[in-house]
């Protein structure tokens, strides 16, 4: 495994993190899946496992996945170990309708900053982050003054902001010219590259960077077919519908798999490794719930040839904007 800065921090992550999103469970808020399905704690703790044996010290959650309980199965696992860096976020809730609900008041913030910590059994958070906030949440100010509190009190030892996924300029430019946080999470795939003119940015500021959903939801691993079917409480059951499912693979087929096979790697592997040809990317989160997506994100990484990582980074203006539009379109 290799580790790379988070920023200006002192925190070295490995630059294969481990999603938790998955392991959180089938959770639904009014009537809505939150998650990715049923999920198997036994198996989920021998991932959890397996991926500090492989190298992995850096663990992405938020209290809102499995309302809590991939947070709960963190603390149990990992507890309090120093070495091993945890990160959470905060900001989404179960409104008083039963409905989702987002909530960044300064008494919300502190209160779930506390619940968080004694489900991971943890003195501090080593990064928390804002999950999603918008605009007019930074101009109201209680967000970051809460963050900045905790930081302060030691709760937590590093903050930022968890960036929307269609356009995370606003608030990534907010950060950027009032001097705030220590990194951004971001969405940044093979198909999603909204977010490229971010990166240099956040590095000229010294700011850690998390690269989320780097197989945009299992389509870039060529594994999920127009005929897959998800199950009522999985999120993907509204969001990869076959028509955007051919859309990908139609494009996977012409222009990665060829480069698969140049490299011996996977799907999965060029994919990952397309982004942390990004230097400023600190560390890349997957989803994983089992020991086989461990060794499937981890061991079919390969360095690409500058030619080739060109070719990547223009598809997204030649080929992907369609997909885009359409994943937009789904929410």
């Amino acid at each position: 495994m290799n580790y790379r800065q988070f920023g200006n921090t002192d925190m070295k992550v490995s630059e294969i993190g481990f999603g938790t999103w998955a392991i959180g469970g089938a959770a639904s808020v009014g009537g809505v899946a939150i998650g990715w399905g049923p999920s198997d704690d036994a198996v989920s703790i021998q991932a959890i496992h397996t991926a500090i044996d492989a190298g992995i010290n850096f663990f992405d959650t938020a209290d809102f996945y499995g309302l809590g309980h991939a947070e709960t199965l963190l603390g149990n696992t990992i507890g309090n170990r120093k070495e091993i860096l945890i990160a959470s976020k905060v900001g989404q809730k179960i409104g008083a309708d039963g409905k989702i609900a987002i909530d960044y008041t300064k008494d919300h913030i502190v209160k779930s900053c506390e619940l968080s910590l004694q489900r991971l059994k943890r003195d501090y958070i080593d990064f928390h982050h804002l999950h999603v906030a918008r605009m007019h949440h930074l101009e109201n100010g209680e967000c970051i003054e809460a963050m900045q509190q905790l930081q302060k009190e030691g709760k937590i030892r590093y903050w930022g902001i968890s960036l929307i996924t269609f356009n995370p300029f606003p608030e990534a430019d907010f950060f950027l010219k009032n001097d705030l946080g220590n990194g951004f999470q971001l969405v940044f795939n093979l198909i999603n590259q909204k977010a490229l003119p971010i990166l240099s940015q956040a590095a000229a500021k010294g700011l850690g960077v998390i690269a989320r959903m780097p197989l945009q939801f299992g389509l870039l691993s060529g594994n999920i077919k127009p005929e897959t079917v998800f199950s009522t409480d999985d999120h993907r059951s509204y969001r990869v519908v076959p028509k955007l499912t051919e859309a990908v693979l139609k494009i996977l087929e012409s222009e990665v798999f060829p480069l698969c096979e140049k490299y011996q790697t996977t799907a999965s592997g060029l994919a990952l490794s397309y982004i942390l040809s990004y230097p400023e990317i600190s560390t890349v989160i997957p989803g994983i719930r089992t020991p086989q997506h461990v060794a499937l994100n981890t061991e079919h990484l390969i360095k690409l040839d500058d030619m080739d990582k060109q070719h990547l980074q223009k598809l997204y203006e030649t080929q992907w904007q369609p997909v885009m539009e359409m994943m937009e379109k789904q929410g």
